[in-house]
């Protein structure tokens, strides 16, 4: 498992960087289309577009890479068992996290937060009860955050499209059906199902500006990263007491050559997320990317350079989150702070469903004026 942990300092950057974020900038819907959503352009100056005008800033040879990572129905309702005179029944939320490799517990075993909570030895019913047709998960374990483990008699993953719900941030009024939700919280490119989160800096893309983008010679290469729960849990304490989510990476031989093929001719890597970072630095061995699969529990902070990607497509982050210090860490405390100071005052929205920013790499290089640690 890769780790990282927060370098000295990162307290005071996370503190001069809060700002005050008005609920209503918080975005309930992306932009229609998904394009038509704001750009910010963050270098040495600042420029306002909209993110249909990437190619603007792209170039002939550039790669970018995507986290493919598609969102599951992990929101599912559950009933405990009814005995013999009819007693029991009970609704239980079920909150899939991931699939857990767990030898020692069996096959079929997941992460779930559970509401209420079920102990060791309790069954429940995911989808209907037996006679119903549905899916039988035991608890056999409990992890240190609440969590329970249920081990499913078979692979749960094909049914939940049929059982389940899209589990949407909790800030977003899901007022819309569950269908529409399924095609708007999801990348136009997402293959691999897994994450819990969307990784929603993708979500600005739509297949005409693919398209372009190959027009303009623009390479695409693939990531996949679980998003996890963890990504909504924002830093509460000290950075250092934080504990990131274990993380499901992997990256293909292919993917691996075609990023050390650009770094190495000075092609430049764009990557798409700040999930694509974190599996990126997860598969850097201090000279290249290295093809593979693990977890990572990786906290990018300012003091660590980010060694892989050039250049980085992300949303607008929420105070006091560990993504903010990731793309300070990226582009610098200075240009950030300004970056978000011109966001707040120019009505740029926030978060998942908000507008993007491309922001250039400083390779850990401390800006002129930056506060001294």
């Amino acid at each position: 498992m890769t780790d990282a942990t927060p370098h000295a300092g990162a307290d005071a950057v996370l503190h001069r960087l809060n700002f005050h974020l008005p609920e209503d900038r918080v975005a309930q819907t992306g932009a229609e289309p998904r394009d038509a959503s704001r750009l910010m352009i963050v270098g040495e100056a600042i420029e306002h577009r909209v993110f249909r005008d990437l190619p603007a800033f792209l170039r002939a040879g550039d790669l970018l890479v995507f986290n493919q990572s598609k969102v599951i129905p992990a929101r599912v309702m559950a009933r405990k068992p009814v005995d013999a005179h009819g007693h029991g029944g009970g609704s239980v939320e079920v909150m899939l996290l991931r699939a857990e490799e767990r030898p020692e517990l069996g096959r079929h075993v997941w992460s779930a937060y559970l509401k209420p909570a079920r102990r060791a030895g309790n069954e429940l019913w995911l989808g209907g009860l037996a006679h119903e047709g549905g899916h039988r998960a035991q608890v056999v374990g409990e992890l240190e955050d609440g969590a329970r483990l249920l081990r499913f008699d078979h692979d749960i993953l094909p049914h939940l499209d049929d059982i389940g719900r899209l589990p949407l941030p909790p800030y977003i009024d899901a007022g819309d059906s569950d269908e529409t939700w399924r095609e708007r919280y999801q990348t136009v490119y997402a293959r691999e199902p897994g994450s819990v989160a969307a990784p929603t800096a993708g979500l600005h893309f739509t297949p005409e500006l693919l398209v372009r983008l190959a027009e303009l010679g623009v390479q695409t290469a693939h990531v996949t990263l679980h998003v996890g729960a963890g990504t909504f849990r924002p830093i509460s304490g000290s950075v250092a007491d934080h504990v990131m989510h274990a993380e499901r990476w992997h990256v293909t031989p292919d993917t691996a050559q075609a990023i050390n093929a650009a770094r190495a001719e000075g092609r430049r890597v764009i990557a798409v997320g700040t999930t694509t970072v974190r599996t990126l630095e997860s598969a850097w061995d201090g000279t290249q990317v290295q093809p593979g699969e693990d977890d990572t529990q990786i906290f990018i902070t300012p003091g660590r350079p980010v060694n892989v990607p050039d250049l980085l497509i992300t949303n607008l982050h929420l105070p006091g989150s560990t993504l903010l210090l990731l793309v300070a860490a990226f582009a610098g405390e200075d240009r950030i702070r300004a970056a978000y100071d011109a966001a707040l005052n120019g009505e740029y929205r926030f978060y998942s469903l908000g507008d993007a920013m491309l922001l250039t790499n400083v390779r850990g290089e401390p800006e002129a004026g930056s506060s001294p640690e």
